[in-house]
């Protein structure tokens, strides 16, 4: 249909329908301000005519496509923006500022403010363990489920989500820091102004309860004679070895003693000074080292003395040794799921215990802080008792891996006790 045949207004959608198009395109009036616009393709649209509030200018306000809006929709559409224009409101501006407003939120992802958090993280100076496992958990569960939503949109049954497929795999501990670090991102991004609520909040409510946590394999006293001897004759390189040896003589973490670094130790003093960067409180640490362990270290010394490292790697992807590498060396002798690195923790603080120690004592050697004592950790390392008590340990070990005898048992008892009597004298010439 030609529009010089179209007769009435407004248009009939048989009209619309059968406008044909022309040359050049034609708007075609359906009344009050109301037009229907051919192109010369055969696209059509309406559109409408009006004056701008803010400038009295004739202008042109395109409400949509004419396969989008038939007639008497496009006529409604026309009538909300003339609502608008009484109220001194020009649709056209309303509608782009309403658009940039999208676009922001849309440019506003979580990615945005996760990454903002994580470079945050960084620049505080947080170990480099913990960095790596908040971006492990970042790329692994938390920006391929939401990190391309605007942050505005997220609500609270998308953080459940996360935590529950975490849970769903068994990975506790980890779903209960996602936790805590969905909240700090969320609670970054409102003070951002980016979001205006936090809906990580209360997620502890709605978590699975983990399961009982095992205890690290370890071994208990009568245990120990069998596996000191047959750490004695390991096939581990003596790098290897000697790391096994300081951790199990130490009760030190194995990640710390893969770590150190000879400007930490003073051999002739026989103490380590644990910077707090590395230390999972991030507190210095002062570990009192028995002569058996300054023994061990002067000889790797004339090894590994012009790396920076006591326990340096020799391949290229670790500076130091793997942290598997411990674990393995208690394997090669027979204690694969008996005995680990870290369970030679529990084995000291069992022993030391049996034995009468102080559980101050022990607990600091150990480097256990609970939260709100760290303002107090510096004041009251116990390095004198605990000198004189690691040394007792070592000295323990070395016995039971000779062969404990009553005698010898009893010399080491009377040891606890006098210590326990005269702790003033002991801990002044320590």
């Amino acid at each position: 249909m030609k529009r010089s045949q179209i007769k009435r207004r407004p248009l009939a959608d048989t009209v619309l329908a059968t406008l044909e198009p022309e040359d050049k395109a034609y708007r075609v009036a359906d009344g009050g301000g109301l037009y229907f616009r051919v192109k010369p393709n055969g696209s059509k649209s309406w559109e409408l005519r009006y004056k701008a509030p803010d400038t009295s200018k004739w202008t042109w306000y395109g409400l949509g496509s004419y396969t989008e809006l038939s007639g008497s929709k496009a006529r409604k559409k026309a009538l909300e923006a003339q609502d608008l224009l009484r109220e001194g409101i020009d649709p056209a501006k309303q509608r782009r500022a309403q658009k940039a407003a999208e676009d922001a939120a849309r440019a506003n992802t979580f990615r945005r403010a996760a990454e903002y958090w994580y470079e945050h993280k960084e620049k505080n100076g947080r170990r480099a363990a913990t960095l790596k496992g908040m971006r492990l958990a970042l790329d692994r569960d938390i920006l391929p489920a939401i990190g391309d939503r605007p942050i505005g949109t997220l609500e609270h049954p998308d953080c459940v989500a996360i935590q529950e497929a975490i849970e769903a795999r068994g990975a506790h501990n980890t779903a209960e820091k996602v936790r805590g670090w969905l909240r700090e991102i969320f609670g970054m991004a409102v003070a951002k102004g980016w979001c205006f609520s936090n809906p990580a909040s209360e997620m502890h409510r709605v978590a699975a309860q983990a399961p009982k946590e095992k205890q690290l394999p370890h071994l208990y006293e009568s245990e120990l004679p069998a596996f000191l001897r047959a750490l004695r004759q390991t096939p581990s390189r003596t790098l290897v070895a000697t790391a096994a040896w300081m951790t199990v003589l130490t009760a030190s973490r194995p990640g710390m003693v893969r770590q150190a670094e000879w400007s930490e130790i003073d051999l002739d003093n026989a103490l380590w000074s644990i910077p707090g960067e590395k230390m999972k409180m991030h507190l210095p640490h002062l570990a009192p080292l028995p002569t058996q362990v300054v023994e061990l270290l002067r000889e790797l010394k004339r090894t590994t003395g012009r790396s920076k490292w006591v326990f340096p790697s020799n391949g290229p992807k670790n500076p130091v040794l793997s942290d598997n590498s411990i674990n393995k060396c208690f394997a090669l002798i027979g204690y694969k799921g008996k005995m680990t690195g870290h369970g030679s923790r529990h084995t000291f603080k069992t022993l030391v215990s049996e034995h009468g120690w102080k559980t101050e004592w022990s607990e600091r050697h150990l480097a256990h802080v609970k939260k709100g004592e760290e303002a107090t950790y510096d004041k009251a390392q116990y390095l004198a008792p605990r000198r004189i008590m690691i040394q007792w340990y070592a000295d323990y070990l070395e016995a039971l891996e000779a062969g404990m005898t009553p005698e010898i048992q009893a010399e080491f008892d009377s040891r606890v006790n006098v210590l326990g009597e005269n702790i003033v004298e002991l801990v002044r010439r320590a």
